[in-house]
């Protein structure tokens, strides 16, 4: 397909071909959340995890495999941000991951008991889902310029409210299935979603319009002028930052590949290869990204200072990134830790208002938070944000974000009381989850669906597609701070000292990961007081 720019049909309306792309997302959030939420109770009772003990050993073990797949889905994201943008164009990169993705959900539905065709399975998953994600948000706004920005954020709402319709009917239904008729159909019915995504978004291949790549031909790029500020006139301080950078990821790299090959003691043995790689990528992006800063003057003159001043630009959002990845080590754990604490709650089914034809387990209490979200996006833009306004109060991005990560800390604290309860032999109903899914939703849609926007207003033109894979990065980090927290833990001085506090494992964790949200809320604030914000939406054709 070429990679031509058309005109709106109608400047200041609605993009028809809209609807192609929102098609597409229904369909493919059901087949991702339908397998995701499913994952860690198949885990625990699946032969794949026969050689562990049951009990902790296969919870703790179900629980690393989920957020290693979880990192791996927002790490591909880097992969598919820069294959549209240099080679292949978005259109064609997001078609391409898909088949990948396809051919993930075949391999899990086909090898539900095979470890190698499973985990090549979730592979594959992680690589065509993280490959389209930064893109399809992006592609979306595309489709808009200056005539029709102001419909931009009715869609990015909308964008966010059917990934969450599509959600919602997974986690209810694909707990059942997997119940009622096995993995295969579990895994398999997803599968067949994502086909149907697929087949819709090449459905409208001749509507949309298209941006082209830069095809490595922008002297003016992003990368360009990375180099330009680090290597232009020798070295500086930011350039011995930026090679310490490279030095250390490397040096680490090699230390956990000597660590894993001989045996050698030069590396931490609970860091694997995810952990380690993750952090020697965010030694990377913090070593370059602050070299830059330190010396993007160097590159005026040899590039356009508008260019420039969007390579800064970038810099900023990525700090405003960084301080939202703990919230997302929080918000995964609902389809991990939460999950194995509802398993040790009572379903109640005595209760009148419970619906036990429907919710018979507690991996289907996923389902509640999509359905906030479809909730809670109409109440905030209807009712809560105009009153704020009303009442005298800037209801800024960044100060929906900064406040919903403060929510996500207060859901754990919740979630840690239920937790105590357990810990001290009550029968705690299953009910009582209701609470912390609702506070940390109304955080997610505070930070998420607001970052959808942010994120694509922020990016200059030539790097919407990598910014949003860095944005999707972000969850890759909050995987991360969950391995270390979870690696941590399993040190017996670790252990020792929090049995001497009369505390669970379980319990330490959710109460540390909501100190963990709260202090990450106080920089946010603290920074976005200095933001300054842009608007980078395309002029009109």
């Amino acid at each position: 397909m070429t990679t031509t720019v058309q005109s709106p049909s109608a400047q200041g309306r609605m993009p028809g071909q809209i609807r192609y792309i929102i098609g597409n997302e229904a369909c493919e959030r059901f087949s991702f959340y339908g397998m995701r939420n499913i994952l860690v109770p198949f885990l625990i009772g699946s032969v794949l995890l026969s050689y562990l003990p049951e009990g902790s050993g296969r919870e703790a073990m179900a629980k690393e495999v989920f957020h290693s797949f979880v990192i791996g889905v927002y790490f591909f994201p880097l992969l598919g941000g820069w294959l549209s943008d240099r080679f292949f164009g978005k259109y064609n990169t997001i078609l391409w991951f898909s088949l990948v993705y396809c051919a993930g959900h075949a391999c899990l539905a086909m090898f539900e008991g095979s470890r190698a065709g499973f985990y090549t399975g979730l592979f594959l998953i992680a690589l065509g889902s993280g490959g389209i994600k930064p893109l399809v948000v992006s592609f979306c706004g595309d489709q808009f310029d200056q005539s029709n920005k102001d419909k931009a954020k009715v869609v990015f709402d909308a964008f966010y409210w059917i990934i969450n319709f599509g959600s919602f009917f997974a986690s209810l239904l694909m707990p059942r299935v997997l119940d009622a008729w096995g993995p295969r159909w579990a895994f398999g019915i997803p599968g067949a979603l994502m086909f149907i995504a697929t087949l819709v978004f090449w459905l409208g291949r001749g509507r949309y319009i298209n941006v082209p790549p830069s095809r490595g031909t922008d002297p003016d790029s992003f990368l360009e002028i990375v180099k330009s500020a680090l290597l232009r006139n020798g070295s500086g301080t930011g350039s011995l930052l930026a090679g310490l950078s490279i030095v250390l990821a490397a040096a680490m790299l090699l230390l956990w590949a000597l660590s894993a090959a001989a045996g050698l003691p030069v590396w931490p043995q609970a860091w694997g290869f995810v952990i380690t790689f993750c952090l020697a990528l965010g030694v990377l992006i913090a070593g370059i990204g602050c070299g830059t800063a330190l010396q993007l003057e160097r590159a005026r003159g040899r590039h356009p200072d508008a260019a420039i001043d969007g390579v800064r630009a970038v810099l900023r959002v990525l700090i405003v990134f960084a301080l939202v990845t703990p919230f997302w080590s929080l918000f995964d754990q609902k389809a991990s830790t939460w999950v194995i604490q509802g398993m040790a709650m009572k379903v109640p089914h005595e209760a009148w208002w419970w619906p036990s034809w429907l919710v018979t387990n507690a991996t289907q209490m996923q389902a509640l938070n999509p359905l906030l979200v479809m909730l809670l996006i109409p109440f905030n833009n209807l009712v809560l944000y105009p009153a704020l306004r009303r009442m005298g109060f800037q209801v800024t991005p960044l100060r929906r974000m900064g406040w919903g990560i403060a929510f996500s800390g207060v859901s754990w604290i919740v979630a840690g009381v239920l937790q105590l309860w357990l810990d001290g032999g009550a029968e705690v109903s299953l009910a009582w989850q209701i609470l912390p899914y609702l506070l940390l939703t109304f955080g997610e849609v505070l930070v998420s669906a607001t970052a959808l926007e942010f994120a694509y207003s922020q990016a200059p033109m030539a790097m919407k597609g990598v910014i949003m894979a860095f944005w999707y990065l972000t969850t890759t980090f909050g995987g991360l701070w969950v391995l270390l927290t979870n690696a941590g833990v399993r040190d017996p001085a670790v252990i020792g000292w929090i049995q001497a506090q009369g505390w669970t494992e379980n319990a330490f964790l959710m109460f540390f990961f909501a100190g963990f949200a709260f202090l990450a809320a106080l920089a946010f604030a603290l920074y976005a007081r200095r933001y300054p914000m842009q608007d980078n939406y395309r002029a009109v054709a």
